[in-house]
């Protein structure tokens, strides 16, 4: 373990093996950090924040503090934070609002500079998330989901896997899995075919998700029946499966 003598660390906090907390890094009294981190230098973690191993945290990122949502009236919020994330500069990561909750991010995840997750966001495994985005509070990402530079996302939205959200955009409504979302408002442009090959979906599978794209957002069906009609024509199809499955699911609407 390397710890800079400059590092502020409460007593109370908990250290995992091998950390590198660099200069004038503070560390509160209710988190718990995992082994193998780094901390570079100037990082702020505080509030009741776990966080896992082999995570990098860069300089002037804030993790774990209180919830910016006026409806906080106190109790134990929480941050809980997967495996080998990087967090770089000036990344801000809140707790949630209501006592007991949390704010959970997964493994594998890229947060670049000035990147915001606010309070009771959800966020899978290997997810993008560009400079400046921005997502607000009880927000869904799931797993290997792309976030633009400059976008942001509205509270209480989905954002479906393999989505790509295009840079500036303004997010209102849910963004389906496997889709470009793009626009101000956003709406869905297209299939995310380069997304789809670098996670080696099969092409059987893209032309299934092609033929449903084609249906659900350019046909003349509302989108929820046109979903249906797509889920029993193409229903074999495990990635068409979970577009209609989300599409149900929906309660903001789907952006379109």
């Amino acid at each position: 373990m390397s710890i800079h003598s400059t590092a502020v660390i409460h007593e109370g906090a908990v250290i995992g093996a091998d950390c590198e907390i660099g200069p004038y890094c503070v560390i509160g009294e209710h988190v718990a950090l995992g082994g193998g981190c780094k901390l570079h230098s100037h990082v702020i973690l505080d509030g009741h924040t776990e966080i896992g191993d082999e995570n990098q945290i860069y300089p002037f990122a804030s993790v774990g503090l209180r919830s910016q949502d006026l409806k906080w009236d106190g109790g134990t919020t929480w941050t809980r934070i997967g495996h080998r994330n990087t967090i770089r500069e000036y990344t801000t990561i809140h707790s949630a609002t209501g006592d007991g909750d949390a704010t959970v991010i997964g493994d594998d995840n890229n947060f670049l500079a000035y990147s915001h997750v606010a309070h009771d966001c959800h966020i899978g495994n290997h997810v993008i998330m560009s400079n400046v985005g921005t997502l607000a509070g009880h927000v869904i990402v799931e797993d290997r989901a792309i976030i633009g530079g400059l976008a942001a996302i509205h509270q209480f939205c989905r954002v479906g896997t393999m989505a790509f959200i295009g840079g500036c955009s303004k997010v209102v409504q849910d963004a389906p899995p496997y889709m470009i979302i793009d626009g101000n408002p956003a709406g869905t442009r297209t299939l995310n075919k380069e997304g789809l090959k670098r996670n080696s979906v099969s092409e059987e599978s893209q032309q299934a998700l092609k033929q449903a794209y084609r249906m659900i957002f350019r046909g003349e069906l509302s989108v929820k029946n046109a979903a249906e009609k797509a889920g029993a024509e193409f229903g074999g199809c495990t990635e068409v499966g979970n577009l209609v499955e989300f599409i149900r699911a929906s309660e903001r609407g789907i952006a379109c």
